[in-house]
């Protein structure tokens, strides 16, 4: 395995390009297209070498280094923070056109904007002055939230503690996996079971460096999909914790929180889809090799061929609407929670149904596309530089993180018997 820089020093970037847009108003869909020109090119790069790091399994330490000097990873910090402020549903189209670049990329920063949306959202003026100038400067933010092995259904193995004879700090101990993004991190986000004698245990996030004495994060995530997110594990050893780095998120309320994350996978997808249309069009325009009992002198022309190129583009269209609407709708709910406005049961569970419905459409026709896309030519599209394969590979994989068959099941049971919707979900054993 090699890596694209010798060694990984986890420090903010040196931030020119943040720092011109420090003043910056925040950005709506009018600055789109500004926005896409400034990317354009770093997508490009980025995608220009996608296959390439798949093929070798290089870490893209490169690229989450070029998109941090872009300012691309500030994208959601306010002005006054150092970000470009924009809005939630001009973020989500440029997200998509950074995993249609490489969607390994983007879900290496799932965790990174998931934690920048959760403070805005959900927290307090001084906990985000605390957090999002750093990542105005360019810091990233990994996770560490799921345990594997046989503990119970919502029961954390990963704890909390007070110091003994520090007054004031707290010592984390436990073991992740499916540590997206930490490899890559400046920071971890660690979801613990805070244990003091005499109280009832809370679920809280500590927030602690990467490089600190006790986190060790391991490159040994063994998924077919996603090969170069760092998916896996993080060990902590009684890391020292100070009390201002424990965030109290509010836990088992209603959220839009669970549609924002979910919401990051479905641009994720949108953005494959995007891929393989854009694949099967520059495949099929420069191949001229052609089957005998084909229709036509060129594959280009070939009625066949056409069809499937014109279902994979159909594909990323529908895709891509479903990512807007959402946005749309959860950008009008985090503006209400900005204003002070208490937003109603009744508007949070109408945005949990409609992502749920629109995971349930985008996924299956996705992993058809990629599959698909396999159709249009003959033996070369398998070779393994092209790498063709790691669409469909990493779109298995986002689709397992929230099972779909769940997601259309709940989404029945809702409009069949006005259930609530499944707001928070863990995995673990259950008594038979």
């Amino acid at each position: 395995m090699t890596n694209d820089t010798a060694v990984f020093a986890p420090e903010l970037a040196s931030a020119p390009a943040l720092a011109r847009n420090a003043n910056a108003a925040p950005a709506r869909v009018s600055d789109l297209s500004a926005l896409r020109r400034r990317f354009s090119a770093l997508f490009h790069r980025i995608a220009d070498t996608a296959a390439e790091r798949e093929h070798t399994r290089t870490l893209a330490y490169a690229p989450i280094l070029w998109l941090k000097d872009s300012g691309f990873t500030a994208l959601r910090v306010p002005p006054q923070w150092g970000g470009s402020g924009v809005s939630i549903p001009v973020f989500f189209e440029l997200f998509q056109d950074l995993a249609a670049a490489d969607s390994n990329v983007a879900q290496i920063l799932r965790p990174h904007f998931g934690f920048i949306d959760r403070l805005l959202i959900d927290r307090d003026e001084a906990t985000q002055a605390q957090w999002l100038p750093l990542a105005g400067q360019g810091a990233i933010f990994g996770n560490a939230t799921t345990e594997t092995g046989l503990g119970a259904v919502g029961q954390l193995q990963t704890t909390l503690t007070p110091d003994a004879e520090q007054p004031g700090q707290w010592r984390l101990n436990g073991r992740k996996f499916y540590s997206t993004g930490t490899l890559y991190a400046d920071w971890v986000t660690v979801v613990a079971r805070s244990t003091v004698p005499g109280q009832e245990d809370e679920t809280v996030h500590a927030v602690v460096p990467t490089d600190q004495d006790g986190v060790e994060r391991l490159d040994d995530w063994h998924g077919f999909g996603q090969r170069l997110t760092g998916s896996g594990t993080t060990v902590l050893t009684d890391v020292l914790v100070p009390e201002n780095a424990i965030i109290r998120f509010p836990r088992q309320e209603p959220t839009p929180l669970v549609a924002y994350f979910q919401l990051i996978h479905l641009a994720t997808l949108a953005g494959i889809a995007r891929a393989l249309q854009g694949d099967a069009v520059s495949y099929v325009q420069a191949r001229k090799r052609v089957f005998s009992h084909g229709s036509a002198a060129l594959p280009k022309d070939d009625p066949l061929v056409q069809h499937i190129v014109g279902e994979l583009a159909s594909t990323a269209y529908i895709a891509q609407l479903a990512v807007r609407d959402v946005a749309v709708h959860l950008q009008e709910i985090a503006d209400q929670r900005q204003a002070g406005v208490e937003v109603s049961r009744k508007a949070l569970d109408a945005l949990e149904l409609r992502t749920a419905q629109a995971q349930v459409a985008v996924v299956e026709p996705v992993l058809r596309a990629a599959t698909r896309l396999f159709d249009v030519g003959g033996s070369t599209a398998l070779e393994e530089s092209r790498r063709l394969d790691r669409h469909w590979r990493n779109a298995r994989a986002l689709a397992s993180h929230n099972p779909v068959i769940y997601k259309a099941r709940s989404v029945g049971d809702i409009l069949l018997n006005e259930a609530e919707p499944v707001y928070y979900w863990h995995v673990g054993t259950k008594e038979s």
